[in-house]
């Protein structure tokens, strides 16, 4: 039997809220857009549907999330499905 790890395991057990992953309206730069656009559809899925949130302690889904570069990575920055508290997700893309 094959161990799930740590990020499987919330990605099996994460709440998926329905959203739209083609427009972002909130991307704070142009560059953003472009790195969010080369991310797969079912990958972004699974990147929004697993963000950390330190008040409930697991991984939640992002809601009303923004982009922006930093250190060439693209940072989502948004809020909890669950407690409406502040969450953010790095996406590296290994540059």
């Amino acid at each position: 039997m094959q161990s799930v790890g740590l990020i499987e395991a919330a990605i099996l057990t994460a709440k998926l809220i329905p959203m739209p992953t083609d427009s972002i309206p909130k991307f704070t730069e142009d560059p953003a857009v472009k790195l969010w656009a080369a991310v797969p559809d079912e990958g972004k899925r699974l990147i929004l549907a697993n963000v950390w949130c330190s008040h409930c302690g697991r991984g939640v889904t992002i809601t009303d999330y923004t982009g922006s570069i930093v250190g060439g990575d693209l940072l989502l920055s948004g809020f909890c499905s669950e407690c409406s508290g502040k969450v953010a997700r790095v996406v590296e893309f290994g540059g």
